[in-house]
């Protein structure tokens, strides 16, 4: 992820001081937004934010189908782990803030049928004048996992590079044996 940081500029005339403060807070549940899980396991939900001047009292909330809340934390700052305001007793944090990563994934326990939907990870952090920011990420939730069977592109990409080295083998050859007749004609 890419985090862009807004220049707000500030300006005071009297003190000839110019004052560039960033802000921007970005919202992330990885590189695709699907998530597919089998009728009563558990399924990780996840979530990971950024933001260019830290976090101070930053409040998270994860939300099932827009309207229902199933999970809300605080976390007070970048030293300490979140503290929990409420939330499902099926849902379990498992994210970690005081790492790399502002990590504050969640996971959902024995999903069944009508757990599928949209869950949106909403953060707020007060220290950026209160910016918001959320991403949402799109539950399946199957009867049975479906294995996807890669045989016949195997073949086709094992044929195709069979091709290709037999032709860069091929003009090894070729330029090989040009080399050589070269040589023998330079003899004579």
């Amino acid at each position: 992820m890419v985090l862009k940081c807004i220049l707000n500029e500030l300006e005071t005339p009297k003190a000839g001081l110019h004052i560039s403060i960033a802000f921007a807070l970005e919202v992330s549940v990885g590189k695709t937004n699907t998530v597919m899980a089998l009728n009563g396991s558990n399924v990780l939900l996840p979530c990971i934010f950024t933001t260019c001047i830290g976090f101070q009292d930053l409040v998270f909330t994860w939300y099932f189908n827009s309207t229902e809340m199933i999970y809300h934390g605080k976390i007070k700052s970048k030293a300490s782990e979140p503290s929990l305001v409420g939330r499902n007793p099926r849902v379990e944090f498992v994210g970690s803030t005081t790492g790399k990563d502002n990590n504050i994934s969640i996971v959902l326990s024995e999903v069944d049928f009508s757990d599928a939907g949209k869950y949106t990870c909403h953060v707020k952090n007060p220290k950026e004048k209160n910016a918001q920011h959320s991403a949402s990420i799109f539950l399946t939730v199957v009867h049975k996992m479906v294995e996807t069977d890669n045989t016949l592109t195997l073949i086709i990409v094992s044929v195709v590079g069979g091709v290709i080295g037999f032709l860069v083998f091929f003009m090894l050859v070729k330029k090989v044996i040009l080399f050589i007749i070269k040589k023998m004609q330079d003899r004579k």
